[in-house]
C-alpha cells in the first residue's frame, strides 16, 4: 500500500473586525447576565433552605457553595473573555474552531504540512486556505 485517505482537522480561524468583536462582547455579556441570575437564584434557594432548617447550615452552605463554584467559574471567563476582546486588535487572528477534510497521503509526503492547513474567515466569508 502506497497511500491512505485519513480525516485530518483543519483550525478556522476569524479575523476580527468590529462586527466580530461586537458579537463575541455581546455573547459574553449575555453569558455572564446568566450565570448572575443563576447565583442570585441559588442564594435565594440556600437562605430558604437555612431558614426551614438552621440546625443543617454547614450542610446546606456546602451543597449550595458546589452548585455556585461552576457558575462563578463561567462567569469570571465570560469577563475575562468580554475584556480581552474589548483589548485586542482589529485584524488579529483568534481561533473559532475546527472542521475536518479528507487528505490522501502517499509515502514520501510531508506529514507536518498535511496537519497544519487552517481556513481563515472575515465577517463570515472564507478570505484563506494556508498551509
Amino acid at each position: 500500500m502506497n497511500k491512505i485517505t485519513v480525516i485530518m482537522p483543519v483550525a478556522v480561524k476569524a479575523k476580527l473586525t468590529e462586527k466580530l468583536r461586537a458579537r463575541l462582547i455581546d455573547e459574553a455579556v449575555k453569558v455572564a447576565e446568566q450565570m448572575e441570575l443563576e447565583l442570585k437564584q441559588i442564594n435565594i434557594d440556600m437562605q430558604r433552605e437555612l431558614e426551614k432548617s438552621p440546625e443543617h447550615e454547614a450542610q446546606i452552605r456546602d451543597f449550595f457553595s458546589r452548585e455556585m463554584a461552576p457558575r462563578q467559574g463561567r462567569l469570571d471567563e465570560a469577563h475575562h473573555r468580554k475584556e480581552t476582546f474589548e483589548k485586542l486588535a482589529l485584524g488579529a487572528e483568534i481561533l473559532q474552531g475546527t472542521a475536518e477534510r479528507q487528505v490522501e497521503l502517499k509515502v514520501g509526503d510531508n506529514i507536518r504540512e498535511a496537519m497544519s492547513v487552517e481556513i481563515l474567515v472575515e465577517d463570515d466569508k472564507i478570505v484563506a486556505i494556508r498551509s
